[in-house]
């Protein structure tokens, strides 16, 4: 059985899952278009620090996040000056480093599919003279659904199994940072292994159902598309 300390990780984790999938979706949406898009000549520079996480060792990422967002990081003075409080080791700080982390996982699909889509439905908008934003929200978005899903779905996978960025940046504060990987590690590190067990199948049925269903949606579309 869970106990108080796991049952309080796990609904850690999903808040800052599903946050972290909301925010990048927003986010990522225009970054995803305009990379779809774009013919500007280096707009490869931009893709590659986008999908930098994707071979990053998620400690050195958390490590510069650590020294940016901490008191005496650029990013932390700046929140301090403003008034709020240090990111380090707290749940905002775990957030900002888990957009920055899961990223790739977002837009890169959304990038995929916005590409697939292609000029000539938006052309066909044009011609009936739907303007830019309605072009955008009645063709591009609905076209785009699949692509959404999975996405969002990539994204929350990815955000639930964060070990590395999640230590390094946020410790190990139960209730504030203490999401279930770390959860999972402690109780490794006590032998207590049907606690790991229990948490750690969970987090494998969540992903490996998530990835099915991805994989699934993947393959009707293109049948759809044939």
């Amino acid at each position: 059985m869970l106990n108080a300390a796991d049952l309080t990780a796990l609904w850690l984790t999903l808040q800052l899952a599903a946050l972290t999938t909301g925010i990048l979706l927003v986010l990522g949406t225009p970054l995803a278009w305009w990379l779809s898009r774009s013919h500007w000549r280096f707009r490869f520079m931009v893709e590659t620090l986008i999908a930098l996480p994707l071979v990053l060792p998620p400690t050195v990422l958390g490590f510069y996040l650590l020294l940016a967002l901490g008191p005496h990081g650029w990013l932390g003075t700046l929140v301090q000056t403003l008034g709020g409080e240090p990111l380090a080791f707290s749940f905002q700080g775990l957030l900002f480093g888990s957009v920055i982390y899961s990223l790739p996982f977002v837009v890169q699909p959304l990038q995929d599919t916005f590409h697939g889509i292609g000029r000539r439905p938006l052309e066909i908008a044009a011609t009936l003279r739907a303007g830019p934003v309605d072009r955008f929200f009645n063709v591009v978005i609905p076209m785009a659904r699949g692509g959404y899903i999975t996405a969002a779905m990539l994204g929350f996978a990815h955000t639930l199994g964060e070990f590395g960025v999640v230590l390094m940046l946020g410790g190990n504060i139960p209730g504030e940072t203490r999401v279930l990987s770390i959860a999972i590690y402690d109780h490794v590190e006590r032998l207590e292994y049907a606690q790991a067990h229990l948490l750690a199948g969970g987090m494998l049925l969540l992903s490996f159902c998530m990835l099915l269903t991805v994989y699934s949606l993947r393959g009707r579309l293109q049948l759809v598309r044939l």
